[in-house]
């Protein structure tokens, strides 16, 4: 059990190789307001003086203090190369410096404080690594944080409070981490401001062990009897009691050893019935028995923890690919792949399917079948004519001569002015499908092909020559759909076989209406005598050129006076005007409108079907099928090679940096095994 620590310690040294925190290693961490004696507990767990002092906020930066017990032999050893005594001192950003004079230890820290927070009282949550060699002391792994302080000193920034408040709360909100919450005896526990921190994030108390300090300063005639046996505040990893040294014994420089053994005379004759189970010497002890068993109750989530994140990095690592030493092979393999990969997300088989939106061909299709044919759905075979606007069409059609039937003329102005209609909802369905296949560029490079990220400049060559095919795909497309639509106007095939028989149900109509319309006449009236339908049969000069003419005025000849007098001016174009159509010129129109929408019906399915074929096959098609030979074309040439294929500035180092981490994460796995095959865990 006593080797799991040293086991953690050398976790932590693998770690801070690489400068990572991205496992949360068990540890104890030191919590408590400032002046309650934090400093005094840490040193004397050391047994030397090593750390800053002074007044206000002194702790500026979190200080990982790692305690390695060594054998004085082995110290002696040690002794032998050169360094004088058998404790020393090393910090990670000074590497292998070795301190065997703690005065330098506090100076380092100080200096390395203000290098990072400043001289102005500010604080970093970048930490300080420190390790201590010693026979004398246990092996455990200590972290030194700010200690809680309410008002702002000096220039400290205003919210120092909630600073300081946040780092302590990142550091022990870690569940594998140990609470050591420091509390002065002269003050009051159940406004202790370490409990009430460490609370807030082990509200059961199962990781908080409480320490009170300064037992000797308590007033006259109290003590703390209560405290220590929990019957205040309990605290289930238990309540230790120290004394520390003073200020005057600091400035007098009395060694840490002669504190404790004056804390030893203090705690037996203050407290002999608890002095065993009060002191530093049982709290060094305690806290190492219980960083031991939380070692080991992290340990197998930890193992957990470090495999998944070595499979992460590999994965990582993959993707970053290896230092380019073929660049032709390279080249062609990059270019090969991208083509692959596009031209199965047009297909639907591409290894990264998207789940939170259509992509490629599937979204090729929704266009075609979804958004075009709705859109030509939506569109009314009668839409923008008036029955005046084919009323006139009809009149314009039959020239000088009245008609005796609908001229067919007419039908073919509207109807083709209607189908016109259709061009523009085919020419967006293009320009929809070329949105989607500069999309899909996008798309191969974020999720199917990660290699091209290592080169920026290859990715850019790549997608401009997507680019620049597509744009010359894009007219011949938008011509042949426009082809399309001028087919349709070029010939109205009036014998076409569904409009044939639509005719003819049409006419099987009109004729037996006519004989309704017969049916109802009077009887008085001989069927032979009666008047035609049409403007001519209107007596009223309401279907006549009379009907033309204002309220109250003549045709040319009647009346008195000049013949000219209330003649009609034949050079004014008529304006029709909202009138009552007569029976023939309402049937007529019917006629039509029935005409145009049957035959627009026809034609709307013609181009519903020869659009997305036309689309699929000199845009789509045409460029799956030309990808390959463009890319190869345009960039497999060697004065391209060394451009083409030079990596971003970052990946070398991203590249080395998860490497690191890799080896990293294969050393700690080691390390955890290790210690199963030895049955300490």
């Amino acid at each position: 059990m006593e080797a799991l620590i040293p086991v953690i310690n050398k976790l932590q040294d693998v770690f801070n190789t690489v400068g990572a925190d991205i496992i949360q290693l068990p540890q104890i961490a030191v919590v408590g307001t400032q002046s309650s004696g934090k400093s005094s507990v840490l040193e004397s767990l050391v047994g030397r003086d090593l750390l800053p002092r002074g007044t206000g906020i002194v702790t500026r930066r979190p200080l990982i203090l790692q305690l390695v017990h060594v054998e004085p032999g082995d110290a002696r050893k040690i002794e032998d190369s050169g360094r004088e005594g058998e404790e020393w001192g090393k910090f990670l950003h000074t590497k292998n410096k070795i301190y065997t004079d703690f005065d330098e230890i506090r100076q380092e820290i100080e200096a390395e404080t203000e290098r990072v927070s400043g001289n102005n009282k500010g604080i970093s949550d970048e930490p300080i690594h420190l390790k201590i060699f010693s026979p004398h002391v246990v092996n455990l792994t200590l972290v030194d944080l700010p200690g809680i302080t309410k008002v702002p000193v000096g220039d400290q920034p205003k919210d120092i409070e909630i600073q300081i408040r946040d780092l302590i709360l990142k550091h022990i909100s870690n569940p594998n981490c140990i609470i050591l919450a420091v509390t002065a005896a002269n003050t009051d526990m159940a406004t202790s401001e370490a409990l009430k921190v460490a609370r807030e994030v082990d509200p059961d108390g199962r990781r908080t062990l409480a320490v009170v300090t300064k037992l000797d300063l308590m007033d006259a005639g109290t003590d703390a009897m209560d405290v220590l046996m929990g019957r205040v505040i309990p605290v289930k990893l238990g309540l230790i009691g120290v004394v520390n040294r003073s200020q005057l014994d600091i400035n007098n420089k009395k060694s840490v050893a002669d504190a404790i053994r004056d804390e030893h005379a203090f705690l037996q004759k203050k407290y002999p019935s608890l002095a065993n189970r009060n002191g530093t010497k049982y709290l060094a002890r305690t806290l190492n028995r219980l960083l031991m068993h939380h070692i080991r109750d992290c340990l197998p989530e930890l193992k957990t923890r470090i495999n998944v994140l070595a499979a992460q990095y590999q994965s990582l690592l993959s993707s970053y690919g290896e230092p380019v030493e073929d660049q032709s092979a390279t080249l062609l393999q990059l270019i090969t792949k991208f083509a692959t990969e596009y031209c199965n997300t047009i297909e639907g088989t591409a290894k990264y399917i998207e789940t939170a939106e259509l992509c490629g061909g599937a979204r090729i299709c929704y266009i075609f079948h979804e958004t075009f044919g709705r859109t030509l759905e939506c569109v009314d075979p009668l839409g923008g004519l008036s029955t005046i606007d084919i009323l006139t069409a009809i009149r314009n059609a039959t020239g000088p001569r009245p008609s005796l039937f609908v001229p067919e003329v007419s039908f073919e102005l509207l109807v083709k002015k209607q189908v016109k209609r259709l061009e523009e909802p085919s020419l967006r369905c293009v320009e929809l499908v070329h949105e989607e296949m500069q999309r899909i560029i996008q798309h191969c490079s974020n999720y199917s092909t990660q290699e091209l990220q290592r080169f920026p400049k290859l990715h850019e060559a790549i997608v401009e020559v997507v680019t620049s095919l597509l744009r010359k795909r894009l007219p011949i497309t938008n011509e042949m759909v426009h082809n399309l639509v001028a087919i349709e106007l070029a010939y109205i095939n009036t014998k076409h076989p569904d409009f044939a028989d639509a005719c003819g149900v049409m006419n099987n109509n009109i004729e037996e209406q006519r004989r309704n319309r017969m049916r109802e006449l009077p009887a008085t009236v001989p069927r032979d005598k009666v008047p035609a339908a049409g403007p001519h049969s209107d007596q009223d000069g309401t279907g006549t050129w009379r009907g033309m003419l204002k309220k109250g005025e003549e045709g040319p000849g009647s009346g008195p006076g000049s013949p000219l007098k209330g003649a009609v001016n034949l050079l004014d174009v008529p304006v029709p005007v909202a009138r009552k159509l007569s029976s023939r010129e309402q049937r007529d129109c019917e006629v039509i409108e029935r005409l145009i929408k049957s035959y627009f019906l026809i034609v709307r399915k013609n181009i519903q079907d020869s659009v997305p074929k036309a689309v699929m096959h000199f845009l789509v098609n045409h460029v799956k099928d030309s990808l390959q030979s463009e890319l190869v074309g345009q960039l497999y040439k060697s004065g391209l090679l060394n451009d083409l294929l030079t990596e971003s500035e970052d990946m070398a180092q991203r590249r080395k940096e998860a490497a690191d981490m890799l080896q990293a994460l294969q050393k700690a796995s080691q390390v955890i095994a290790e210690i199963r095959e030895t049955h300490l865990w």
